[in-house]
């Protein structure tokens, strides 16, 4: 696609109040593929005046109405789907394949999912003598991140227009142009002037302001739990909600009675995917010590497999950050099984699949969200040491349970301290609440408990 020189305003594209701009970069080849605004606050009051503006009319509307319009925009986002995945791959390096399964198709089925609620949902219940009504909390700040772009932003943005809310969305400076793209969805779609706005740009400028700005009634914001905490500060201050989906130390249970060749070459493949760049990957995996060398050797066999088919990380920042981590595992003692901090290519934001083992709870790598493809391997000595080990980080946002008894593992993932636990393998829900327990987030993500979220009660009594 081609990038769009303004911001999303009120309807249409508009330019920008400053002169800077953003340089958006393939992450395989190092390249710039685009320019966009970087948005200033002065963009960021405008683009919430026009929220304030459109707020009355779009909540006033029917929820039947609300569903046609995300219906319209489900089925604009599936008609570029193609295009979509094409600009993920380019500004993200996500691989082809990843790029149009998850990366294009997951957000389509979420987008359809919120026109299905918003149709079906009761926004007015009685309840003894008194009627309750759900009610859009008002115009609501979306600040996403860089790591499942689209889908983030239709996590977002889709409930809250569910729910009869207006937005302004701030995207991550990493993957603007899929943004971009979803703002001409969203126009295709029919979504009124205002309700919807886009403004490109830095973090500590354009978020700080949409975060601060005392005329928005809830921030949603998914990154990392650094900024997340100063996110809740900022609107603690101001006594306004905040739904916050951070980071994750995910830890991926294998008991005894598993089968252990499939836990672990699963557990591999979650951490590899989208190169490590998932807040709930199971970064952590936790095997028995006696078949701790085992699942060792199969973690080693399995990795191999993904030197040539796993993308890029987002940034040379990024890049740095996990080699980091990789030379802090190797001092602190724990033994490197594969991979480690040497690039595996003379050019593009590539970092070496890796596998550690000798891991214990305490190193920087079993407790620090790294963000790459690194996997740790930990022992423990029977269920409860390793619920300790499972339980023992500032995380808790996802995690996985492997037993040959669904029962057995069902009752070891009731004791985790975590937002989501598959079951031996379980399958992506996007129905389900996403969510963390802890430093992992404040609100959940996905289906009715999502929109909820975008929802203020009010009860008459009679």
């Amino acid at each position: 696609m081609k990038a769009h020189d303004g911001i999303y305003l009120d309807g249409a594209w508009r330019p920008a109040t400053g002169p800077d701009t953003i340089e958006v970069v393939n992450p395989v080849d190092e390249q710039v593929i685009g320019r966009v605004p970087a948005g200033t606050a002065e963009d960021v009051d405008a683009a919430v005046r026009a929220a304030r503006a459109a707020l009355p009319a779009w909540a006033a509307t029917a929820p039947a109405q609300r569903a046609a319009r995300l219906a319209a925009l489900r089925d604009a986002l599936a008609a570029r789907q193609d295009e979509i995945a094409e600009t993920v791959t380019a500004e993200l390096g996500a691989p082809a394949k990843l790029a149009q399964a998850v990366h294009a198709a997951l957000p389509i089925t979420v987008a359809g999912s919120y026109a299905e609620l918003a149709a079906t949902y009761a926004f007015e219940e009685k309840v003894g003598n008194s009627t309750v009504h759900h009610e859009p909390i008002g115009v609501v700040g979306a600040i996403t991140p860089w790591n499942y772009p689209l889908h983030q932003i239709v996590a977002k943005v889709a409930p809250a227009l569910a729910a009869g809310c207006t937005v302004v969305l701030k995207p991550a400076e990493d993957t603007p142009l899929v943004a971009q793209l979803f703002a001409e969805a969203a126009h295709e779609a029919g979504v009124p002037a205002g309700v919807f706005n886009l403004v490109t740009g830095l973090g500590p400028v354009a978020g700080q302001a949409l975060a601060e700005h005392l005329d928005v009634d809830l921030v949603s914001f998914t990154g990392s739990t650094a900024v997340g905490r100063q996110i809740g500060a900022t609107a603690g201050a101001a006594v306004k909600k905040v739904a916050l989906e951070l980071g994750g130390k995910s830890a991926n249970v294998i008991l005894p009675s598993a089968d252990l060749a499939k836990a672990v070459n699963v557990g591999v493949a979650n951490v590899m995917s989208n190169s490590g760049q998932t807040c709930s990957a199971w970064t952590r995996m936790l095997v028995h010590r006696e078949q701790y060398e085992e699942a060792v050797g199969i973690a080693a066999t399995a990795v191999a497999k993904y030197g040539d088919r796993i993308g890029p990380v987002v940034s040379a920042k990024q890049r740095a950050r996990v080699r980091s981590y990789i030379e802090k595992g190797v001092a602190e003692g724990a033994r490197l099984v594969a991979g480690g901090p040497e690039s595996p290519r003379e050019r593009g934001y590539f970092v070496s699949p890796t596998v550690f083992a000798d891991v214990t709870p305490d190193m920087t790598i079993a407790q620090e969200e790294i963000f790459g493809p690194v996997l740790t391997i930990l022992s423990y000595e029977d269920e409860e040491d390793a619920l300790r080990i499972a339980n023992g980080t500032v995380y808790g946002l996802a995690g996985a349970v492997w037993a040959g008894d669904e029962e057995e593992a069902v009752a070891f993932a009731r004791r985790m301290d975590t937002g989501q636990v598959d079951i031996n393998g379980g399958r992506f829900n996007p129905l389900a609440p996403f969510g963390g327990y802890k430093q992992s987030g404040v609100g959940r993500e996905l289906g009715t408990h999502g929109l909820a979220e975008y929802l203020q009660t009010k009860s008459l009594q009679f």
